[in-house]
């Protein structure tokens, strides 16, 4: 049996997922602001909440309702 390898990471990419899991599980900022060591709140929702795909996915389809289908630009008017 072949043993599992572990890739190489920065303990702060850890600990960022780490962050990043709770608030995407609807941990609030104030609780997770003190085991990140963050007086600020604002400090913790900057460094680790980050937009996922169905977040991205959410702001396109609200742009094309404004803006209609989103085309190629050839860069010509």
């Amino acid at each position: 049996m072949a043993k599992p390898v572990l890739r190489a990471g920065r303990l702060y990419d850890a600990r960022a997922s780490g962050f990043t899991h709770l608030a995407d599980n609807g941990v609030p900022d104030r609780t997770r602001a003190g085991p990140a060591g963050h007086c600020d709140v604002r400090t913790t929702e900057n460094r680790y909440v980050k937009p996922d795909v169905e977040d991205l996915r959410t702001a396109v389809t609200t742009w094309e309702g404004l803006h209609g289908s989103p085309g190629v630009h050839t860069g010509r008017s």
